[in-house]
């Protein structure tokens, strides 16, 4: 036994980190696309004539439609060869941002970004399988690090690339950027040790087609949040049963289809067929805490990450330029704990470390929402994008380090798949509920505060419909009001009822996200209390409901 340990620890110690390199900057290449529409937001809107909320939706297009069909993507994998697959991804890709590049509206700039997310659905398993077959140990802990660094790594370049491109040269080059990018990926790719295709594998296409089902109706229903209502359905809408928006019914639809997706991966289990997802990855409820750790702290993180440049760019005019300097502490801070946590992992729990990380992203949020004025650049306001940077940073490396060390070494493609549909799900909900909540909160206080204003006629009221506003510039406050017929002064009156409003919507949102991290706290106490170490070698016995079956990892450390 103890040779077997120093032999491994040896491995360990010797395993090339060339692998990682190829890991990293793909997970940059994916990353880095996304990042750079929310840098580029004013150009873009400016550039092809359409609202700030239509990247929005264009960034939740990607990321639901890697969420669809990741599940599938970790399978495809497996049965083809990894490395195969992934490099075929990898072109896609490219050529799904080189679409980006030369849109010319926002349906080619949605049908461009969808594509990407869903060749990504065949990249995101494949770094997680690079990773477990490569690394073990502390080496693996660190390169799990490395790989969820990357991210916020990716959005550092962005907001001083893309944030110059688009300032200067254009935000289209950002995206010819990515293209090259991706043929230097695909070159070293070749270094890569090939992987070999399992031809014998069943792929389960039935529980393949409910999942991608499923997470396109939840996907169609949380962005249609704010235009087509909450719940009364809008002039937007394309339908509507008895006045009732579609987003909430498809929303029901999509969590229907969620639990028709689970209660399908049983029934193959106890029939002993092969399955989509296998079950095991969520065998014990820390498990299941630890994913809802993930998915609460990317719905938090992904909604502060677009609520902060849309009120830099929108509602304080910035440039993009200006916007990617002002948020780089928050982006580097997220690199800097996702990097070196892995170090503390010795020394405390995943429980402790997760309540800790949690605290500390409600408390930068609580702060933000007290301290944030017109000036994005108070000290105060820097201290809180750095604390929540350093948090969330911190629980995203913790709980993806904590998930894939639970799991079988086999299901490494499993937990990677997994991990991206979390990963991509969450934070595209988490855009679209904030969307939401913030446009809904701006317009009931617009709305309010224009009716108790004396300088605001009624009629004027009648004329602007004030309750299906959205965040604009003030250029464009002024160009709506006067096509209304307003008065001078009341132009100057309803312009500051609108700046007044946008800046308490920034901050109810914050304090409601802030709100949302404490109630984490409750799956973070659930989660393991003692280190865990390189992924098992061997499954565990399975039985007719495996996702009740805990696997005990203790034995497994020495």
């Amino acid at each position: 036994m103890a040779e077997t340990t120093t032999s491994t620890a040896t491995t360990a110690i010797r395993a090339p980190w060339a692998p990682l390199i190829v890991v990293v900057l793909t997970q940059v290449q994916a990353s880095f696309a996304v990042n750079a529409l929310t840098v580029s937001m004013a150009g873009i809107t400016e550039d092809l004539k359409t609202p700030a909320t239509s990247v929005g939706t264009a960034i939740t297009a990607g990321t639901f439609a890697m969420a669809a069909f990741i599940l599938l993507g970790a399978k495809v994998g497996a049965r083809y060869g990894t490395r195969r697959v992934f490099q075929i991804a990898v072109v896609i890709h490219g050529l799904a941002m080189l679409g980006v590049a030369l849109s010319q509206n926002a349906a080619v700039l949605f049908i461009a970004q969808a594509s990407s997310g869903a060749v990504i659905a065949l990249i995101a398993p494949a770094l997680t399988v690079f990773i477990a077959s490569n690394y073990t140990g502390d080496q693996q802990a660190k390169a799990i690090g490395l790989l969820a660094a990357a991210i916020p790594a990716a959005g550092v370049l962005a907001l001083v690339i893309a944030g110059s491109f688009a300032t200067t040269i254009g935000w289209r080059w950002s995206f010819i950027l990515v293209v090259a990018l991706a043929v230097v990926n695909l070159a070293l790719s070749f270094t890569l040790k090939k992987l070999p295709p399992q031809p014998g594998l069943t792929i389960d296409w039935t529980g393949a087609l409910i999942a991608a089902g499923s997470i396109i109706l939840l996907s169609f229903g949380f962005s249609g949040l704010a235009s087509w209502g909450v719940w009364n359905a809008t002039e937007q809408a394309p339908f509507d049963v008895l006045g009732i928006s579609p987003a909430p019914l498809l929303i029901l639809a999509g969590l229907i289809g969620g639990q028709l997706f689970f209660a399908w991966l049983r029934r193959r289990g106890r029939e002993g067929k092969p399955r989509i997802f296998d079950l095991r990855v969520l065998a014990s409820g820390s498990e299941r805490a630890v994913v809802a750790c993930m998915a609460t702290m990317l719905f938090v993180g992904t909604a502060a990450n677009f609520l902060i440049p849309l009120y830099i760019q929108v509602v304080q005019g910035r440039t993009s330029l200006e916007t990617s300097f002002s948020i780089i502490p928050y982006t580097l801070s997220i690199f800097l704990a996702s990097t070196f946590i892995a170090y503390l992992y010795g020394r405390f729990s995943p429980r402790v470390l997760a309540i800790a990380g949690f605290l500390v992203v409600a408390t930068a949020l609580t702060l933000l929402a007290f301290t944030v004025r017109g000036e994005w650049g108070q000290a105060f306001v820097v201290i809180g994008l750095i604390l929540l940077g350093i948090g969330q940073g911190s629980i995203v490396a913790l709980v993806f380090n904590t998930l894939l060390s639970a799991a079988p070494r086999e299901l490494a493609g499993d937990v990677g798949a997994w991990r991206g549909l979390v990963h991509n799900l969450a934070g595209s909900v988490g855009i679209a509920v904030a969307s939401a909540f913030a446009i809904a909160t701006l317009a009931s206080t617009i709305s309010t505060a224009a009716t108790e204003h004396p300088e605001i006629s009624p009629e004027l009221i009648s004329r602007v419909n004030f309750d299906n506003t959205n965040f604009l510039t003030n250029e464009q406050v002024y160009a709506v009001l006067e096509r209304s017929g307003a008065t001078p002064e009341e132009v100057v009156a309803a312009s500051e009822v609108n700046a007044d409003a946008r800046l308490r919507a920034l901050q109810i949102s914050l304090l409601g996200l802030a709100a949302i991290s404490l109630l984490a706290v409750v799956p973070a106490g659930r989660m393991p209390g003692f280190r865990r170490g390189s992924l098992p070698e061997k499954l565990e016995p399975d039985d007719d409901d495996p996702i009740n079956v805990p696997i005990d990892l203790t034995t497994k450390e020495a």
